[in-house]
């Protein structure tokens, strides 16, 4: 095995996510948020015709009071949640321990989000895994305001957020309707992560469990990277090049040096390329959308999941 294929897993690049502006020092959501440079706020104005005679009904500009950005075009219904009130909740949390480390805004402010640490470290395995709960806040009119697990495995800083059917890993409302009774419900955002932290640990010692022979891996790689249907040289070769990443990633780890070669250690390798690996062709936006995957899922560390189980 070529130890030289991929060498981004030596060393690590932290935050994980590689954005936003560390507040780790912030004592509460209104310094995170002053740190970060998103204390400011969304103003709805009317959309006018050309001239400004007459008012466009139904809709509403949402607009940053800073420097009058359009951050969206939205329905009347829609209700502006303001940064300060759509993370002043988590204060709340930061009485059990919860520390807020990064927060940041993308896509020129239509979205903002604040990420804190909780308080527990988790033993799994023999791993080290730190939850993180990330909070993201939409202005837009495109997304709801939502809360989400990511468990990091802190040797390596992988993420290891996987669906569960047995516990819920995020929470998401809207911006319509009762907005104070739904932020009210999202004080619950710390039981569902202790519900699902303790979930994940029996799907990883499940994992564990399932051994894997090095054609296994390989079949199972191929799966993840399937050939393209009448694709070129150069296509051919790069599904070669990033199924060489993944399995340099199996192999050559060295913190997966002491894991046998089973089902937890392909999903830390699968999770090692979906969160680490750089595109054949990197965008501008490239980190934007790791992170966009991460808060959400990764469709390929959940593929990855549900194949071994079904090994």
């Amino acid at each position: 095995m070529a130890a030289n294929v991929e060498s981004m897993f030596y060393v690590r690049e932290k935050p994980w996510h590689g954005l936003g502006t560390m507040v780790a020092k912030a004592p509460d959501s209104a310094a995170a948020l002053r740190l970060a440079g998103l204390d400011w706020n969304v103003i709805q104005k009317d959309i006018m015709t050309v001239g400004g005679s007459t008012a466009i009904p139904g809709f509403k500009a949402n607009v940053r009071d800073i420097d009058g950005s359009v951050l969206g075009i939205v329905s009347e219904k829609y209700k502006v949640v303001q940064n300060m009130e759509a993370f002043s909740f988590t204060d709340e949390l930061l009485g059990e321990g919860v520390r807020y480390e990064t927060a940041g805004s993308l896509q020129g402010g239509r979205r903002t989000w604040i990420l804190a640490r909780l308080p527990r470290q988790y033993i799994i395995n023999g791993d080290e895994i730190s939850p993180y709960l990330v909070f993201m806040n939409a202005h837009d009119g495109s997304g709801a305001i939502k809360a989400a697990m990511t468990p990091v495995r802190v040797v390596c800083q992988n993420t290891l957020n996987l669906a569960l059917s047995t516990a819920k890993r995020s929470w998401s409302f809207n911006h319509t309707g009762d907005i104070s009774g739904k932020l009210d419900e999202a004080r619950d955002t710390l039981l569902y992560a202790r519900r699902y932290m303790s979930e994940l640990g029996k799907a990883f010692r499940k994992l564990d469990m399932i051994r894997l022979s090095d054609n296994k891996v390989e079949d199972l790689i191929s799966a993840l990277i399937p050939d393209a249907d009448g694709g070129s040289t150069q296509q051919r070769r790069n599904i070669q090049k990033m199924r060489e990443d993944m399995k340099a990633r199996y192999y050559d780890a060295p913190d997966l040096a002491d894991v046998g070669k089973n089902g937890y250690r392909f999903l830390n390798a699968v999770s090692d390329f979906a969160t680490h690996a750089k595109p054949l062709r990197e965008r501008a936006n490239y980190r934007e959308s790791l992170f966009a995957r991460t808060v959400d899922g990764n469709p390929l560390v959940d593929r990855a999941y549900q194949m071994v189980m079904a090994a």
